[in-house]
């Protein structure tokens, strides 16, 4: 392998294994979300019936 091919892997792996890694710290930190938007009612459709659909 050429040492711009060796570069660019290593760059690769960084990128891949640092965004997991940043992902997992942010997860543990903020697990869950404490205060979700306004709206977002639920209607219950699915308790009803299933959908009827002319296909």
């Amino acid at each position: 392998m050429t040492p711009l091919a060796i570069t660019f892997l290593i760059v690769a792996i960084l990128v891949i294994w640092g965004g997991l890694a940043a992902s997992a710290v942010y997860l543990t930190r903020r697990p869950e979300l404490e205060d979700y938007p306004t709206g977002g009612i639920d209607d219950h459709r699915e308790d009803d019936a299933p959908a009827i659909r002319d296909t």
